[in-house]
């Protein structure tokens, strides 16, 4: 399953231009799809959104069911495990403390001339979130979603996420949205649900920001209403790269590769090593351990289309040629991985060591799994508290602090043309 090519020839060229080009939005036919979409949503509210999802994923909603009740709630908790309930509470325990640690405060600094500067911080008042809950049940997305905006102060939370056939939300969903302390869920997930947590509907209150993973409808959708409210980022699809020696586990290395690959064929599952032998013992891993998996099929046709073994002359090359990547998850299988830490310049999340799988920083390590995609490591951040604050500016003179930048003032008005500005310093001081 597993393509192995030497760096530096055309082949190698080639398979990293295709992994380079990946998960670009730049699909006409789909664009189309979602603007109708949004324009519908826009203009009929509430109607709109049902057609839609009665024609995508419930053919019996109707409007009374599109906000899910308390007695759903309480129906979905007898539903599931209380193991379940218990790894929910674990991975929100550790997300919630890895996040408190990002918390800032706002700040005044008075100078001795009586200038007073700071930032007012404060959260954004609602936020809506969509999560993926019926081709992917993405439950740990919610949390990754959910948590910082709670953490941030973020008063009003809003989930959307698709109904299953009869009309339910899938429990565990539910349970993981309950026990992070959000009841406001909507059955409703695709390019309706963006539109409506950005435009609002009757039913639906309109959202200042929308974050949360999502098909391609999902993030065309969002790019399309970006600038009517924000957004967190665009996501492409899921990656991996693993940098390895002689020294790591061909079985953990090969286990990685196919934990990401699983999340569907345009997934990206990439070795790079100085070692062919190897990379052809991870090969060889790949295709045992794939064989006792449910999503076999959809391995292969990952590996297929994205899954590649790049073997370079040494590791400073590893280093270089994952930073060209700039991945959204680096795996570093080294002997001594410390020492290549501070030459990583662009990756999403870096994951140090045989015994720190990407699935463990998918679910409860703490830090978010919401990264970014599709080489945005090389100039974007995971997910964090500071995507749902907002900062103000404070700015206050007084007057013989004002009167001593006053020419400076004037000076850079009169070059760019702005007499009104130099005018408007000029005036505080023509009694003087």
């Amino acid at each position: 399953m597993l393509q192995i090519v030497q760096t530096r020839t055309v082949e190698a060229d080639e398979l990293l231009s295709k992994l380079l080009a990946r998960g670009k939005l730049t699909d006409e036919s789909i664009l189309k799809v979602v603007r109708r979409t949004l324009s519908d949503v826009q203009e009929e509210g509430d109607k709109a959104v049902i057609r839609y999802t009665r024609k995508l994923d419930a053919p019996r909603i109707a409007v009374k069911d599109l906000k899910v009740t308390r007695e759903e709630f309480g129906e979905a908790y007898l539903e599931v495990p209380s193991e379940f309930i218990d790894a929910i509470t674990q991975a929100r325990t550790n997300i919630e403390a890895f996040h408190k640690r990002q918390l800032r405060t706002s700040w005044l600094s008075t100078e001795d001339d009586g200038v007073l500067l700071g930032h007012l911080i404060r959260p954004l008042k609602r936020v809506g979130v969509c999560v993926p809950s019926v081709s992917q049940l993405l439950v740990s997305s919610l949390l990754m979603s959910v948590i910082p905006a709670t953490v941030a102060g973020v008063e009003e939370i809003a989930v959307c996420t698709a109904p299953m056939r009869n009309r339910d939300i899938n429990p565990y969903m539910l349970v993981a949205a309950g026990e992070c302390g959000i009841q406001e869920v909507y059955k409703c997930g695709g390019a309706q649900a963006v539109a409506a947590m950005a435009y609002g509907t009757e039913t639906i209150p309109a959202v200042d920001k929308i974050v949360g993973p999502g098909n391609l409808y999902v993030q065309f959708a969002k790019k399309e209403v970006y600038g009517h409210v924000d957004i967190d980022k665009l996501a492409g699809p899921s990656e991996v790269l693993v940098i390895a020696d002689s020294t790591a586990d061909p079985d953990f290395v090969a286990a990685d590769l196919i934990s990401q690959a699983e999340h569907g064929p345009e997934c990206a599952a990439i070795l790079v090593t100085p070692s062919q032998g190897f990379a052809e013992q991870v090969k060889k891993s790949i295709e045992v351990q794939g064989e006792s998996l449910p999503r076999y099929d959809q391995l292969t046709q990952s590996f297929e289309n994205y899954g590649v073994a790049f073997i370079v002359s040494d590791l400073p090359e590893a280093v270089a040629f994952a930073n060209e990547i700039a991945p959204e998850h680096l795996e570093l299988h080294l002997e001594n991985p410390l020492d290549w830490l501070g030459e990583i310049q662009n990756a999403g999340a870096i994951l140090i060591g045989p015994y720190s799988p990407e699935a463990v920083g998918d679910y409860i390590a703490g830090p978010n799994h919401i990264l970014p995609t599709g080489t945005a490591a090389r100039y974007a951040s995971p997910l964090s508290v500071d995507d749902f604050l907002k900062k103000t500016s404070l700015i206050s003179y007084t007057k013989t602090a004002l009167e001593k930048v006053t020419p400076a003032v004037v000076k850079l008005a009169e070059v760019e043309g702005l007499e009104g500005h130099a005018a408007a310093m000029k005036i505080r001081f023509e009694e003087d």
